[in-house]
Order: C-alpha cells, then structure tokens, then sequence
C-alpha cells in the first residue's frame, strides 16, 4: 500500500475511529447535496471506455507480459466506466442512487466511493462496508507475495482517541520489530518524542507509523507487557508476511491439541498451511484451535484448501464449499458449476505446484479463535464447515459480517474492489452480515503471547475441548471494555482494506 494511502488510514484510525465506531471500509466523503429532481449520468457499457486514462501507462503489465491497455482518455472517461461497471457487475447495482452527478466529484475515487448502496444491516450498521480501492501495483505486490514496507509489527487500537492506547498484536518473524524483541502487548508511549497516549500531532505520527520507503527511521518509546520502558529506533524494510506461525501441539488431559496462527490467506500461505497440516496429523492431534483473531481474508481458494484438510472425506466429497450468487444480470457469464467452489482435494498452485494432493485430519470438531478483525474469506471457512456438519466453536469475539466478495478490476492503474457476489455453504446460507456470534465471548489477551496456552482465549478454548462449557468471563473493567467494543463490531486493527476480502481469479471475458 503506497505511503499516503498508509498514513490517510492511519490518520482516520488516531482522530476518528473512537468517534464514528470504526467500521470495515474507512470512511467515505459525503456527495455534494443534489436536488431531489436531478437525473443522475448515462450509464454506457464499459467496455467501450475501458482503459480511456487521465494518465495512461507505459510499458509492459507485469501480470500479462503484454504493453498496459491504457490510452488517452480523461477523469470523465474514468468515471464514466466506473458507472458502467458497477451497473454491469455490482450485487446491489439496483439500489445504487440514481441521482449521482459524475462532474461534482474531484476524481474517479471520488465518485467511486459512492456508488454503493446506502441500505443498513439489521443491527444499524451500512450493509456495504467494504467498497475500496487500492494502488494495482502495491495490491499485487501484497496480495500475491505478501511483501509491504514498515517495521513488521501489526497494531491494535484499544483505544484511538486520547488517551490512545496503542499495542501490538503480534510481530513478523525476522522483522525490525522482532530482531528488536518487540512482542505482543507492547505499549506504544512516544514516537519521535510525540506522546502517543495525548500528543495533537496526528500527522507525525502517522508519518512514523507509516515509512513511506525501506530505510526510513524513526524512535519509538515503548513499554514491555512487564511494565519496563525502553527507547529503539526502528528502521524500515520490506516487510514478507508469514502468514502461518507458531503451529505447535499441546498436551490435555483429553489428548493432544493442534494450534496455529494464521494471520493472511495470502498465496503463500498455501504452502506453509499445507506444512502445517502434516505437522498436526504427524502429532497424531485429536483436535484443533485455529487461531484467526486477525485474519482479514484473502483467497477463497486457500480457504477452500484449509477446510478439505481439516475435515475428513464423507463431509468434504462432492459437497460445496462455496457457492456464489450474483446479481440478477449474471455478468460474469458463469454457469452453475462454475459458481461453485468445492473443497479442493489438491493443491491450487499459489505457493506449492499445483495438483499435489493435500493431507487431512480428518475432525467432526474445530475451535476458531476469532474478533472483530477476522474477516470474509476466514468466515468462508467457518461457514462451510458449519455446511457440511463440522462443529465449529468460535471463542472470542464477534466476527466482522462479510459474506460478499470480489473480482478485483484494474483501470488505468487504480483497482477497484465493488462487492459482486454472496457466498453460501452447503446448505444454502449466508446471512451473515452482522457476523458469527462466539460460543464463548472471551476478551483479546494482551498480557500473553499468542500461543500460550494461559492466553485467555486459548485457554477458554481448551478449556471448552475439554469440558464443553465455557469458563467464566473475566470481570476485568479492561476485558469488559473490550468485549463491548467487540460484540459492537468494532476492529482493533488498522490494515489495508486488501486484507479483509475474499478473492477469486475473475472468470475469462468478463464486464470491462
């Protein structure tokens, strides 16, 4: 993600998360008040202003091989093939406001950003929460290889207005943030000597927060989970996301627990998923935590790949992972076979060479660790097990809501991410729009690393596995508060909005 899409993410977070109740998709400048009266603009197909740029690209598209499609055009051209594709491919392409003047938004992002429907869920909040675009270049370099700049830790807003605080969540093996032994519940107390807790200067600490560029360096006061403080100064570097980490087997009474992190359904978490898998099954576990509190989304396919080899055959043979229903118009042209994904038997070829076939462990039962941050494509997999008769315990917090997903479409150098399709399970539902409800609500722990079996929700999830009741909660005024916050739907993370979606390759000859 380029450096000033970075820090206007990271401003919203700082000034105005507290205030507004966060919310999935950032948010979006209010349209110019138009007349009741007035006719909104033409809609044309898209195809035929596709490409027609402001600034046209140069050279080859490193995803084709082939030269950038991109031609003379001009803003109205942008727009006016924005307007035609949300009208071609968007889910609620009817419930788009009719009465939108293309002219009275400064830029395509602009207008973009409302050409949504505005209809609510049924707990009030807006059914469209993750309209987004990002930089074509900077989405794929994350998407595809999991590779961003900065220091390597990712960062929980427990509280985003003063007094802030701010800790980490985790840190990225090899990363600044590990080699400077940063671990999760580290407080955030200066930057730059800006007071993080009170200090008015948003912009400097959004500008250290966020390294526009490798070897940018900045100084960070910090204090351990011990209570300790300290001073480093943290340089920044190209960042290569692991997405799966600390996968370990834990010893109970009731037999021996599989647990593993797993942050991104990045391209190469195909891989170390797989590795992970056959590490379990070689443990000979007789259950699993999945640990997805912060995992956004990504890939269906890998989703799909995750669930076939944590079930066993009868569950997973000939029934559906996912199917996806579009809009009335079927613009993608896709027969019904095509719309449904099953769980895929062998490997897809994101990250292990394609056809290899995957190991399973063959479980009646999984526990997921999961928040306000686990997202789509993680719900994607919850649901689908659910499908096909896995129980599925989620202990934690209510997840984000995000049953839709898109076709990524690129023009003129700007992706554009408009939900095209709902996916439901097996059994037909999707309805999930307000989230998953945990079993057992249980406060995000920031006193214990991930993985420790005495971290709260890994320790109520065992505890649950063993039992079948979930342990009391915790009174804390800390664990309270966060439990609110999360049955509210609010996420602690701020990220790209790339890593709260669910991805799948766009069908041959689709709309624009």
């Amino acid at each position: 993600m380029p450096g000033a899409a970075r820090r206007v993410m990271m401003s919203t977070a700082l000034a105005t998360l507290a205030a507004c109740g966060g919310g999935g998709g950032g948010g979006v400048p209010l349209p110019l008040a138009i007349p009741a009266a007035t006719m909104g603009d033409p809609i044309v197909a898209s195809s035929t202003v596709a490409g027609q740029c402001a600034t046209p690209r140069n050279g080859v598209d490193p995803d084709t091989g082939a030269a950038f499609p991109d031609r003379e055009g001009s803003a109205e051209t942008e727009k006016a093939w924005l307007r035609g594709w949300i009208d071609e491919t968007y889910l609620w392409f009817d419930e788009v406001p009719t009465n939108l003047v293309a002219a009275k938004y400064a830029t395509p992002i602009d207008y973009f950003s409302v050409l949504k429907t505005p209809a609510l869920t049924a707990s009030g909040r807006p059914k469209d929460r993750f309209h987004f675009t990002a930089d074509t270049a900077s989405y794929r370099a994350l998407s595809q290889s999991g590779v961003d700049v900065g220091y390597g830790f990712e960062l929980a807003f427990l509280s985003a207005s003063p007094p802030r605080d701010v800790r980490v969540a985790f840190s990225e093996p090899g990363s600044p943030a590990a080699q400077q032994g940063i671990v999760r519940g580290t407080k955030l107390i200066a930057i730059d000597g800006i007071d993080v807790v009170a200090g008015s200067d948003v912009n400097g600490l959004n500008a250290a927060l966020n390294p526009a560029s490798v070897g940018e360096s900045h100084s960070f006061t910090l204090r351990a989970p011990d209570g300790s403080e300290r001073a480093v100064s943290l340089v920044a570097a190209s960042i290569t996301r692991t997405p799966v980490q600390d996968v370990k087997t834990i010893a109970t009474a009731s037999g021996p627990v599989g647990y593993m992190l797993f942050n991104d359904h990045l391209a190469t978490a195909e891989r170390q998923l797989i590795a992970a898998i056959n590490q379990l099954k070689g443990d000979g576990i007789s259950d699993l935590v999945i640990d997805m509190r912060y995992n956004g989304g990504g890939y269906l396919d890998v989703a799909s790949e995750l669930a076939y080899m944590v079930a066993s055959p009868p569950a997973t043979n000939g029934t559906v992972f996912e199917r996806m229903q579009f809009n009335g118009k079927n613009p993608f042209h896709v027969t019904p076979a095509q719309a449904t994904l099953p769980f895929y038997s062998t490997s897809r070829g994101y990250s292990t060479p394609a056809g290899q076939a995957l190991p399973q462990l063959g479980l009646s039962r999984v526990t997921v660790l999961t928040g306000p941050d686990t997202c789509s494509a993680s719900e994607s997999v919850v649901n689908s097990l659910r499908g096909v008769g896995v129980t599925v315990n989620l202990v934690g917090g209510a997840t984000c809501g995000k049953p839709y997903g898109f076709f990524p479409q690129d023009n003129c150098g700007t992706t554009y991410f408009a939900i095209q399709f709902q996916g439901v399970n097996q059994q037909g539902f999707g309805d999930y729009g307000d989230g998953f409800a945990p079993t057992c609500a249980v406060a995000d722990d920031f006193d214990h690393a991930l993985g420790d079996p005495t971290e709260g929700r890994l320790a109520a999830a065992l505890a649950l596995q063993s039992t079948g009741a979930c342990p009391t909660a915790s009174a804390s005024k800390a664990d309270v508060a966060r439990s609110k916050a999360e049955v509210a739907g609010m996420p602690y993370l701020v990220r790209s909005p790339v890593r709260e979606i669910r991805l799948v390759a766009p069908p041959a000859g689709s709309p624009g």
